[in-house]
């Protein structure tokens, strides 16, 4: 049984669950923790029911935790949550000190193949991280750290309790949406950690938590059903920056990805069909949440136009696509 940690609101819930299906369809055994950061996303996930999951709300999550409230107020709501990341773990294995390995996730991940992968290169070390492992495209990124928060393992152990603690504590220091003494929100903490730490491992797997601010280094195949990031499974995609503009047009990573869009489309339309089911069990259930709409960026358009620019990377969403 492989446990696994994330948290959503109500504006993730469509996410939340998408990355709920993708770990059913792998057919591994799972336990997901669900830090429910409003009472809207608590009280449908505790109607839907779903078998594997494990609710917590926001009121459990801050019992006796001073130090946490204590800056909620300085902090914006994404702040908040970011500055929450570190005590998750922390909170669980407090609730249930049998788990060996707890695998966080950012909700907006979504698995193509066995998340066992993510264990095979923790092997027998206490923490996992992954690099962000910028394409070229993307070098203006580097402050936003070297490794990328989406997905970590943690052992249930002395060290990597010491590492989450330490990590808690710099993000309840300082945790903003900001650049500033070689921060930003809770990720750049996590630059020394090979060195400062024991036995964290730097995932080598570019199948884990593959982004669009990597995937053009690598491309995007499908081989006889399987999904594939240059030679590699595609173990599991982080979709950030995924703008649903209308029922029938996506704005997908951002217009910096040197693919095109036809090859993003092959694991971007996927996830829309898993939204979409997402969103067909609300309705069933009596949630009619709607995905939420970005509206059309036509300042980006415009100004994209204006300096004779490539407009990308906008995915038309066929009959069976919608939203």
């Amino acid at each position: 049984m492989t446990n696994f940690c994330t948290y959503f609101d109500t504006n993730y819930i469509h996410k939340g669950l998408a990355l709920y299906d993708s770990l059913i369809a792998q057919k591994d055994p799972f336990t997901l923790w669900v830090l429910c950061f409003d009472d809207r996303s608590y009280e449908v996930l505790k109607a839907l029911d779903l078998p594997g999951i494990k609710l917590i709300t926001e009121k459990e999550f801050e019992h006796n935790d001073e130090a946490l409230v204590a800056v909620k107020s300085s902090r914006t709501r994404v702040e908040y949550y970011w500055t929450s990341t570190a005590s998750l773990p922390l909170y669980i294995f407090k609730q249930d000190p049998s788990i060996v390995i707890l695998i966080y996730l950012d909700a907006d991940t979504y698995f193509f193949s066995s998340p066992s992968a993510i264990l095979t290169e923790l092997g027998d070390g206490n923490v996992m991280i992954v690099p962000h492992d910028y394409s070229v495209e993307f070098k203006d990124h580097l402050e936003a750290g070297i490794y990328n928060v989406g997905i970590m393992a943690f052992r249930n152990n002395k060290a990597s309790l010491e590492c989450l603690q330490w990590w808690r504590e710099r993000c309840i220091e300082w945790c903003f949406w900001k650049y500033e003494n070689g921060q930003i929100g809770d990720q750049a903490y996590l630059n020394d950690w090979p060195e400062r730490f024991d036995k964290v491992v730097v995932c080598k797997n570019i199948g884990i938590n593959a982004a669009p601010w990597n995937v053009a280094k690598y491309g995007v195949n499908i081989i006889n059903g399987q999904y594939f990031i240059a030679s590699t499974p595609l173990v599991c995609y982080h979709f950030h920056y995924v703008r649903i503009c209308t029922n029938k047009l996506v704005f997908i990573g951002g217009f910096k990805i040197n693919l095109p869009t036809r090859v993003l489309g092959l694991i971007y339309r996927p996830y829309i069909h898993a939204l979409e089911r997402a969103k067909d069990l609300l309705y069933k259930y009596k949630f009619p949440i709607e995905i939420p709409k970005s509206g059309v960026p036509w300042r980006y358009i415009t100004g994209r136009i204006a300096k004779k620019q490539p407009v990308k990377h906008f995915l038309w969403l066929r009959k069976n696509d919608t939203v």
